[in-house]
């Protein structure tokens, strides 16, 4: 006997018997009644996983009855079952929370498929799920073998984004391991592609991407409009993937007119790669024209604070004569108080917002245990972003922006991966802090841990000194000092970094919507 036990429940049970002798044969238990009121005792007595619900009932009717079963078992799947097809019980019955809805007259089949989609759905999408990355593996490793451009090296990292979300609910650990081995694998293929190919796109490389330096100019300002106010979005340290998790709720307000992956240039560190965003220029052409501005990793205060600045340089060097407004919001209570103001920002033609939580969200990971649990993995991370964007001022604004008409632009400055490899490195004590990268002189470390610019001129960094040279840990690696070395990586193992080379912090989303 299956263990499954459905409830049916219909004034007109004994018309239903060929239905039920079917289920039957199936090994399901199926338990009658003739009633709502029946059927309720019924469900104070046992326990089903399933109730098949009549809505044209005399008494109390399907509705009813349906409205009783969710007081008291919420999570109790109730398929509905009328002859009615008016548009005003439907949407009762799905405000109500059914699990199916089905029209009679309905055959044996119908009502074996609708028990297929609400009790075995996670078994049957995990077996199709695993069969469908099985036949993809073999490709996916033919593919990486053969990627010699950063479009296909786009397309194949969202490839392995699409089945890493497929396959994180799914029972068979194993393929999930799989994956892994070859996000690792791709991740050591891009490193040799970056190495290889880094330098000639500043030398006018017909294959160069988008990177952090062109984006304003390529593809924010052809967006900008007198006739559209628009707001250009910059949420700090965010994935691909991490946009993916929280993209169908910003659908339910936008739709997407374009998407691209563009390339954060090196160090994908914020002091580097943001102010690149907001500059248009490369870190060693604003060191050279804004000296004001610009910070070297050894300097004392804030590196990323005269973003707006920057901005302001570049329109006006574009020749952009438009009204602008830049806000950077840090906490919540920053974030709460634009977005109370929002109506305000009705006149701007472009209105651009910096928010900071998801880098918060990384750096916390590293100082603070309950954080390390929460986002433990990247399912994990990507679950905690959702849910902080479901609750946030950022949602607010975007939701107001759609009221008010505003073509929305999300973007970010570099991504982030989970370091899990120490890599030991010596410096002395004017070496940069950063885990991912380092800048200075008389660097040692391992060659093959690393991407070495020992000329930062020629990938358009900023040299400290005359024998200044940078170095990018590759794909999970992070940074390790050889004294109190064993502590240290302890503390930094597996979690969050940036400034360094990996598919996850160099191709980020740039996404562009209007409002629906």
């Amino acid at each position: 006997m299956s263990n499954i036990k459905i409830l049916w429940v219909d004034d007109e049970i004994d018309l239903l018997k060929p239905h039920i002798l079917f289920l039957e044969k199936k090994n399901y238990e199926v338990t009658k009644c003739q009633s709502g009121t029946e059927a309720l005792e019924t469900l104070e007595e046992k326990n089903f996983d399933i109730v098949f619900l009549d809505e044209n009932m005399p008494g109390l009717s399907g509705i009813d009855t349906l409205a009783e079963i969710k007081e008291k078992n919420d999570s109790l799947p109730v398929v509905m079952i009328t002859k009615s097809e008016e548009e005003y019980i439907m949407e009762e019955a799905i405000g109500s929370k059914i699990a199916d809805y089905l029209i009679k007259p309905v055959n044996p089949n119908q009502i074996l498929l609708s028990l297929k989609k609400n009790l075995d759905h996670s078994r049957l999408v995990s077996e199709k799920t695993t069969s469908n990355y099985q036949q993809e593996f073999r490709k996916i490793a033919m593919d990486m073998a053969m990627v010699n451009s950063y479009s296909a090296w786009v397309e194949l990292y969202q490839k392995l984004v699409y089945w890493e979300i497929q396959l994180e609910d799914i029972e068979d650990t194993g393929m999930f391991e799989i994956l892994e081995s070859q996000k690792v694998e791709a991740n050591s293929q891009f490193c040799k592609f970056i190495d290889k190919n880094y330098p000639d796109w500043f030398n006018g490389d017909e294959d160069a991407p988008i990177m952090s330096h062109t984006l304003f100019k390529q593809k924010v300002v052809p967006e900008i409009s007198k006739d559209q106010p628009t707001l250009f979005i910059v949420i700090d340290n965010l994935r691909y993937d991490q946009w993916k998790a929280f993209e169908p709720i910003v659908n339910n307000y936008y739709k997407k007119e374009e998407e691209i992956s563009y390339c954060s240039i090196l160090p994908t560190a914020t002091q580097y790669a943001r102010n690149s965003i907001f500059s248009g220029l490369m870190p060693a052409d604003m060191k050279k024209r804004h000296p004001d501005l610009w910070l070297d990793d050894t300097d004392e205060g804030g590196k990323n604070m005269n973003e707006n600045e920057f901005l302001t340089a570049q329109l006006q060097r574009l020749g952009l004569d438009i009204q602008h407004e830049y806000y950077k919001i840090t906490n919540e209570r920053s974030g709460k108080t634009l977005a109370a103001n929002f109506k305000g920002l009705k006149d701007n033609d472009l209105t651009v917002v910096v928010y900071n939580f998801v880098d918060m969200l990384s750096h916390s990971k590293t100082e603070m245990e309950v954080i390390k649990e929460l986002a433990s993995n990247d399912k994990s991370y990507r679950s905690l972003t959702q849910s902080w964007f479901k609750n946030s001022p950022l949602l607010d604004m975007i939701q107001q922006a759609q009221q008010m008409g505003f073509k929305l632009i999300i973007t970010t400055d570099h991504g982030t991966i989970n370091v899990k490899n120490p890599s030991k490195v010596i410096g002395d004590k004017n070496t940069s802090l950063n885990l991912r990268y380092k800048t200075g002189k008389s660097l040692t470390y391992e060659n093959k841990e690393v991407l070495a610019a020992t000329n930062p001129k020629s990938i358009h960094l900023p040299s400290i000194n005359m024998s200044s040279s940078f170095i990018f840990a590759k794909g999970d690696y992070f940074f390790a000092y050889p004294n109190n070395y064993n502590h240290y990586v302890s503390y930094y193992r597996n979690t969050y970094q940036h400034g360094g080379v990996s598919l996850e912090e160099m191709i980020i989303p740039f996404v562009v919507l209007n409002p629906r």
